[in-house]
């Protein structure tokens, strides 16, 4: 077998193995690049691997850096099935046709105020690719082994991070190749602990926070206070949030929160984001995925007014009021929380609060690091709202918890392979790994290919 690394290499995006095994060609993810430009111009270069000769697609996870270029894929020729946890394709059905139908929005955005250095600007893909892509879909259950091409054998096995999240164990002639995909944490209010792994030959590992230990602090103190102090100061909370993962924890905190008495009863929280609404409602059809009952599913999906047309969008920035609005996208790279902060961003009453990981080059990474105006469809937007984070809200294990479901293993991979993470994460996480565990491990580079013997 040969194993050539597509993406999540020196970044967190972009995540896409490409597997051969004799004639068969498979892919263990095929998500987009997302950050800084020269990654996001990738998404536009030729496939490295002709589309019509890979032979299936096996998804980790439904997060558009792991499937949200699949649906380039199945436009420019692949035509074999995509595999997946059933809550997965749920998931996949509400993201990548919101996906296509968002680039085509930006995209007809620019052309009508002439903002684009590309004349037409066009999308990467349509919603109508999208929703093509999605019948190649082939949801199978967790723990259950599946054929996936010619000897190629899968399973699955929870990972927790977000709903559907998989470990992908991929097997052939005798050896077991392991795909982490996103690892959640083993003690995660809201997910699973990942499973578990006894056996694997060669190991690909994620190194989103690799170099870095989560704040032990609760961090549902830390929300109520930020939203307390805002809401002294008479402002407005702006929450990017994924749609998927992170937007059902914060609901959920914030329910919680409510319930404590330690944020305002009556304080307006509102959802913008009809897509984690959707994604919401399936918190309740998968139950094994996550640690909620029925009834707290119920009180996370009741905890905020659900803001659905593009009207209501545009009203909540008219309001002068203390609210709490959480909005896609997470990392600030597009969706409607571009509008709010556009709007919020520049009154110093405001608070931008980002929960979780934010990428080099995205709009969060910049504001996090203090920049006095972002970029925001054409026109530099001055930031004087307060700017924080909640970096332990992270759906990612940290180093110490990837360490510890590494040790889960019977014996030391024969080569472990560390990637989505930056830089500096992944070579941190190397050199642990060396030291504690004392296993062979290498950090790849993009497009580098391996033989697995």
């Amino acid at each position: 077998m040969k194993l050539k690394f597509l993406g999540a290499t020196g970044t967190v995006t972009g995540s896409k193995y490409l597997l051969t095994s004799g004639t068969h060609h498979i892919l263990v993810d095929c998500g987009l690049f997302q950050g800084h430009k020269e990654l996001r111009l990738r998404n536009r270069h030729p496939f490295p691997v002709a589309p019509a000769g890979i032979d299936a697609v096996v998804l980790t996870h439904a997060h558009l850096d792991h499937s949200g270029y699949l649906p380039l894929l199945v436009k420019n020729g692949f035509t074999g099935k995509i595999f997946c946890s059933p809550a997965t394709f749920d998931l996949c059905k509400i993201l990548l046709p919101d996906s296509g139908r968002l680039q085509e929005e930006e995209a007809n955005y620019a052309n009508r105020h002439g903002f684009s250095k590309h004349a037409p600007a066009l999308p990467l893909y349509s919603e109508a690719d999208a929703v093509r892509a999605l019948r190649q879909f082939a949801p199978v259950p967790f723990d259950t082994p599946f054929a996936i091409a010619g000897e190629l054998q899968g399973q699955l096995a929870l990972a927790g991070h977000i709903l559907g999240a998989a470990i992908v164990s991929v097997r052939c002639a005798g050896k077991t190749v392991v795909f982490s995909g996103d690892l959640g944490r083993p003690n995660d209010p809201l997910m699973v602990a990942p499973a578990a792994i006894a056996e694997a030959d060669f190991l690909v590992v994620e190194s989103t926070y690799g170099d870095k230990r989560h704040d032990p602090a609760d961090p549902l103190l830390l929300l109520g206070q930020t939203i307390r102090d805002t809401v002294a100061r008479g402002g407005v909370t702006i929450i990017p949030a994924f749609a998927v993962g992170r937007a059902q924890a914060l609901l959920y905190d914030l329910h919680r929160l409510k319930e404590q008495g330690a944020i305002p009863a009556h304080l307006p929280v509102y959802l913008n984001s009809p897509m984690a609404a959707d994604a919401t409602a399936l918190y309740q059809k998968h139950l094994h995925c996550h640690r909620l009952s029925h009834e707290q599913c119920f009180a996370m999906r009741h905890a905020a007014t659900i803001v659905n047309s593009v009207e209501e969008s545009i009203a909540l920035n008219e309001r002068q009021v203390p609210m709490v609005i959480v909005a896609a996208s997470g990392m600030a790279t597009g969706g409607r929380v571009l509008h709010h902060l556009k709007a919020f961003a520049p009154d110093p009453r405001n608070t931008i609060l980002f929960a979780g990981f934010q990428a080099g080059g995205t709009r969060g990474a910049l504001m996090l690091a203090g920049c006095a105006s972002i970029k925001i469809h054409g026109q530099y937007v001055p930031v004087r709202a307060r700017v924080a984070q909640i970096a332990n809200l992270s759906a990612h294990a940290d180093g110490d918890e990837l360490i510890g479901w590494m040790s889960h293993l019977r014996r030391a991979p024969r080569r472990t392979f560390i990637t989505h993470g930056e830089s500096a994460a992944a070579d941190a996480l190397r050199r642990r790994i060396g030291e504690e565990l004392g296993w062979p491990c290498e950090v790849p580079g993009y497009l580098d290919e391996v033989t697995l013997a």
